[in-house]
């Protein structure tokens, strides 16, 4: 087999053409666009020579693996719609655990703006413009199917600024996922339509929120019997909703004290210690159930499905005044930011919440742990003696 890239003279400038000898003998010829005789090179339809040899190089090799008789070569350009689908089924060959949130951001971020593009044709300026547009449009509402889309108001807030730019940041990396999966798995020749578009800086640095005792109690108090119970195993466990609501009787063992969570979702499995005051809420809610029943279940004797934690928190929320309201989550960052006031090790903590290593827990509850920065640094700086001694005492709630 041979592989040419040829230069054909025009009237109003060349063109560049690739030629393919299959082990037949018989030869395939393609246009790849116009050369940069005239007009500078763009990289869609003008190419300057270095150009029309990366785009020549993709053709060669989707003609290679044709006569290699790889049923899964298309007859058409390989675009962003077929990288994402191609990355999918690897996430989940790989055993990927979120595909439900990866399909929500690939259906309504990538694939209407970006989905018929080709790869060969996918230039940082587009990609960085989506990334913008993104970031500027308002949070969705639930639209019913076929409807059109409905949004929330605009909110100039610099929070509301930051989540937006947050949510672009995460549709960001999975689109440069599917992208590089494709890269690697030969589908385009260059990755460097994407690879230099950077995310939005520091918009993944909001202050988690989290509950005192007092919230806590009022939280659990405000809640449905069934719900309650739910939330009381957060608190008291830090497990997310999700491991919660597979969680059998047969996880919790009273005998050592703990609680096994078999599907993470990091997906490795990992045993939660529990207090006391844990192990004899959850023996009550174990008391008379065979192994294999669900240790949470609804008034109605159903387990909890997907997403239906949301309405009755944030009812909650408002009848025990709790402001801001908290999501689910916040519960996991309540029970690790209690953990880390009281001044459990942060490998503890990173254990009992699924972490491979202290990295995340770190980030977010070090600050929180009296030994870890507080402790040293008021004990290696001491006193300059600026501020003279002073009896008075400020009066809790006065202003």
């Amino acid at each position: 087999m041979g592989c040419a890239l040829g230069y054909r003279r025009g009237a109003k400038g060349g063109t560049w053409i690739a030629r393919f000898r299959a082990s037949d003998g018989r030869q395939h010829y393609v246009p790849l666009g116009a050369a940069d005789d005239a007009r500078d090179a763009d990289g869609l339809t003008v190419f300057d020579f270095g150009q029309a040899q990366a785009k020549a190089r993709a053709w060669f090799h989707q003609k290679a693996r044709e006569q290699a008789g790889d049923i899964a070569v298309l007859d058409r350009p390989y675009t962003v719609a077929d990288a994402l689908a191609d990355y999918r089924a690897d996430y989940l060959r790989r055993g990927g655990k979120a595909v439900d949130r990866l399909d929500a951001s690939a259906a309504a971020w990538i694939g209407q703006e970006l989905g018929s593009i080709e790869l060969t044709k996918l230039i940082r300026s587009r990609i960085v413009a989506w990334h913008q547009k993104i970031a500027e449009t308002p949070p969705r509402l639930r639209t019913k199917p076929g409807a059109q889309q409905r949004y929330r108001e605009a909110d100039g807030s610099a929070e509301a600024m930051r989540r937006r730019r947050s949510t672009a940041n995460r549709v960001l990396t999975i689109l440069k996922a599917a992208l590089n999966h494709a890269h690697r798995e030969g589908k385009c020749t260059s990755d460097d339509g994407w690879r230099a578009v950077q995310a939005f800086r520091g918009a993944d640095a909001a202050r988690l929120h989290y509950l005192s005792d007092a919230e806590a109690r009022r939280l659990s108090n405000a809640c449905q019997a069934d719900f309650r119970a739910l939330v009381n195993t957060a608190l008291l466990t830090g497990c997310r909703y999700g491991e919660l609501a597979a969680m059998t009787v047969g996880d919790f063992n009273p005998d050592s004290g703990t609680l096994w969570v078999r599907a993470s979702k990091g997906g490795k499995p990992r045993h939660v210690v529990i207090t006391e005051e844990g192990c004899n809420f959850l023996a009550g809610l174990a008391v008379g159930k065979p192994g294999n029943a669900r240790l949470l279940l609804r008034n109605n004797g159903r387990a909890w499905g997907k997403s239906e934690q949301q309405r009755p928190l944030a009812a909650a929320c408002v009848a025990a005044r709790i402001d801001p309201p908290i999501n689910f989550h916040g519960l996991r960052h309540t029970y690790a930011s209690r953990l880390a006031m009281k001044g459990a090790p942060l490998a503890v903590i990173a254990a009992q919440l699924g972490h491979s290593d202290t990295r995340m827990v770190e980030k977010h509850y070090g600050h929180l742990a009296p030994s870890y920065v507080a402790e040293t640094v008021r004990n290696a700086f001491g006193s300059l003696g600026l501020v003279e001694p002073s009896n008075v005492v400020p009066l809790a709630g006065m202003d």
